[in-house]
C-alpha cells in the first residue's frame, strides 16, 4: 500500500505522538467535559490539508493545525493548574506542542511564502 504524502511528514508523526501522549495522561481523568475539550486535532488538520489539491488549500489547513496547537497548549496549562495533568509531564507536552507549532510555521512558509512570527514570549 502506497504511503500518503502527509504520512512522510515529521510534523504529522510528532502530532500523532503528542495526541497519544495527551490521551494517555487523561486516561484516569473523570472530568469528561475537560477531556472532551482537550481533543487534539493537529495531526488531522495536517492530513486534511496535505490531501488537498493546491498549496493554498494545504496552507489553510496548516494554519488551522497551528491554531489547534495553540489550543492544545492552553488546555494543557489549564489541565496542570486544575490538577488533571502532572506539572512536569504537562510542561513536556507543552514544549512538544510549541515545537510542533514552529514546524507548522516553517511548513506554512514553504507553502505560502510567509507566516506571522510568534511573539518573543511565545517562543
Amino acid at each position: 500500500m502506497r504511503q500518503l504524502d502527509f504520512e512522510k511528514l515529521d510534523v504529522w508523526k510528532r502530532s500523532c505522538r503528542l495526541s497519544c501522549d495527551v490521551y494517555k495522561q487523561m486516561d484516569s481523568c473523570k472530568n469528561f467535559g475537560f477531556k472532551d475539550q482537550l481533543t487534539i486535532s493537529i495531526a488531522s488538520n495536517i492530513a486534511e490539508g496535505e490531501e488537498r489539491e493546491t498549496a493554498n488549500e494545504s496552507a489553510r489547513f496548516l494554519y488551522i493545525a497551528k491554531g489547534s496547537a495553540g489550543e492544545a497548549i492552553t488546555q494543557i496549562y489549564i489541565g496542570i493548574e486544575a490538577g488533571f495533568i502532572d506539572k512536569q509531564i504537562g510542561l513536556a507536552l507543552i514544549k512538544e506542542a510549541k515545537e510542533i507549532s514552529a514546524m507548522l510555521g516553517a511548513l506554512i512558509k514553504r507553502r505560502k511564502g510567509s507566516v506571522r512570527e510568534p511573539s518573543p514570549e511565545y517562543k
